[in-house]
């Protein structure tokens, strides 16, 4: 039933819509923040001001989502998780299915990202192109069992089309993964270019390079 009544938010005019939200499901939206056509009904959810999501996107199972000042999730995003409880993850403790965008921070089209753990996505950076993949989750094969790690891409990067990111990576602040790269464990050194399977640092970037000095998150 809850479900259902979820379903039928959905299609409803966003004024009506934004009140339904705040009143039963007890979601902090800012005025000036909107959802389109989309299915989004984590545990908790927080929209500043600007915050947009547009159309096509699914967001459940997760314990929370927080959408920074003017971020943006663009079309046909799936975002899901798996909430607290159960019978998976029990032996990490600390555990938090969440995914927090940064202010200005974007995601465009058609990528999948598993909060199954943390994924966070800092303040001005994109996530571009189409079909990539973040991932906190999967087998732990010596143990035998579901392990997850949480996921941290720093602000003002810039993630290339098709990357996957696996559970315990970190991208630095200020730093450039390549399209079809794989990220699979924390870096440090920020100002940089990391490229291929799995993802080194392949070349320095210019700290006074325009793209980590924007005002504002989108790009002309």
């Amino acid at each position: 039933m809850k479900r259902l009544a979820a379903l039928a938010v959905v299609f409803l005019p966003w004024s009506l819509k934004r009140w339904l939200l705040r009143r039963f499901w007890g979601y902090r939206i800012a005025d000036g923040a909107r959802i389109g056509l989309s299915y989004v009904f984590p545990g908790h959810l927080v929209m500043e001001e600007g915050a947009r999501i547009g159309h096509l996107n699914v967001a459940i199972h997760l314990e929370r989502m927080e959408c920074g000042a003017h971020s943006i999730i663009e079309r046909s995003n799936w975002i899901t998780g798996h909430r607290l409880g159960g019978g998976h993850f029990g032996h990490r403790a600390g555990r938090d299915p969440a995914l927090v965008l940064g202010a200005h921070a974007a995601i465009t089209k058609q990528h999948i990202i598993d909060c199954t753990d943390k994924v966070e996505i800092g303040a001005f950076t994109t996530l571009a192109g189409y079909h990539s993949q973040i991932i906190t989750h999967g087998i732990h094969v010596v143990d035998g069992r579901q392990d997850c790690k949480p996921i941290r891409i720093g602000a003002y990067c810039l993630v290339g089309t098709r990357v996957i990111v696996l559970g315990g990576a970190a991208l630095p602040d200020r730093s450039v993964l390549a399209a079809g790269s794989v990220l699979n464990k924390a870096h440090g050194e920020e100002f940089a270019v990391y490229a291929g399977q799995p993802a080194v640092r392949v070349k320095g970037i210019a700290p006074e390079a325009a793209y980590f000095h924007r005002a504002q998150g989108f790009v002309d």
